[in-house]
């Protein structure tokens, strides 16, 4: 029944992908037909809207299981990369290293250690007796955060040259990926840290009924979180060099699906991978046409869409 019940909500979500997909193709700054993307003249067209695609599908299906993880893990509902300062700890890492003039090859390990730090960072200042404070976690993320972000906007406006300016728009979250080769290097640590983060589906499972039950049922606690704090960390960092800063997508698609398909991870991290992609392909669109020839950036439309369901969840925390 469960299988069923998977394979037709899939079967859902991948008709739903590929509609999105085809919008993605026609829509932008300019509306193409379909059929005339074919045609030799639009091949650049063609080529730079299928990479953005691929890229807010990588972006989507990272982010959103990257927020599964560390909601079991750190048992709370409003983890996410994003809250947790795990984004803005890899963006500054990034900045410092454009402003040392570190080549481009260095940028994805530095983005990698300040995501790491970050992550860190706010583990230890909400630990209570070696265990994790549920209404301390969000507040140090989100003063993490901010930290990071003021030292962001310090350096940009510090450093206020060209690149630094469009480093500034890149923080914001951008799909305007041009290389083929960076997408698909991207893509290893990403399709490589979803499925590890699959192949705890179980012990993550176990977790939500609590860390104790968890240990009783044999799970290395300690092992577990420090294995998917890295994997969330080397996830969120991959992506922010492709797209910057996008925040609330690891908070929106998972409890969105998890109302539609129930807790259980086995279900959960496959079906918001597809949902998370048509989420993001969606809000691709309406950053390039909402205000055409003038394009928002994403990470704008998903903190629209993302600080009322930020403010609905917390709402009912408090009430539970």
């Amino acid at each position: 029944m469960i299988i069923k019940r998977l394979k037709k909500t899939l079967l859902v979500l991948f008709l739903l992908l590929c509609l999105a997909v085809i919008l993605g193709l026609v829509k932008g700054a300019v509306h193409i037909p379909l059929v005339n993307l074919l045609f030799k003249d639009n091949a650049v067209i063609l080529n730079l809207r299928l990479l953005r695609i691929l890229a807010a599908i990588l972006v989507g299906s990272g982010l959103a299981v990257s927020g599964i993880a560390l909601q079991a893990i750190l048992r709370n509902p409003l983890a996410e990369p994003y809250l947790l300062g795990t984004s803005s700890g890899a963006g500054l890492a990034a900045v410092i290293a454009v402003i040392l003039g570190l080549s481009r090859i260095y940028m994805p390990l530095a983005a990698f250690l300040g995501a790491l730090v970050s992550i860190v960072l706010v583990y230890t200042l909400s630990a209570e007796r070696k265990k994790i404070a549920d209404k301390s976690l969000i507040l140090s993320g989100v003063i993490i955060s901010v930290a990071f972000s003021s030292i962001i906007v310090f350096l940009v406006s510090l450093f206020g040259d060209e690149a630094m300016h469009e480093m500034n728009w890149w923080l914001w979250g951008s799909l305007q990926v041009y290389d083929w080769k960076l997408v698909l290097l991207i893509s290893i640590p990403v399709i490589s840290g979803i499925g590890v983060i699959y192949a705890f589906a179980q012990d993550l499972n176990a977790i939500q009924l609590g860390e104790e039950e968890a240990v009783h049922l044999g799970i290395d606690m300690h092992k577990v979180k420090n294995i998917l704090i890295v994997t969330t960390s080397l996830i969120t960092a991959s992506l922010i060099c492709i797209c910057g800063i996008i925040g609330f997508v690891g908070l929106i698609v998972p409890h969105m699906m998890r109302s539609i398909v129930g807790p259980n991870h086995r279900m959960l991290i496959p079906t918001t991978c597809l949902a998370a992609s048509i989420f993001m392909i969606v809000c691709d669109v309406f950053a390039r046409t909402l205000f055409a020839p003038v394009e928002i950036p994403i990470g704008v439309i998903t903190a629209m869409i993302g600080a009322p369901a930020f403010i609905i969840l917390l709402k009912r925390g408090k009430r539970i």
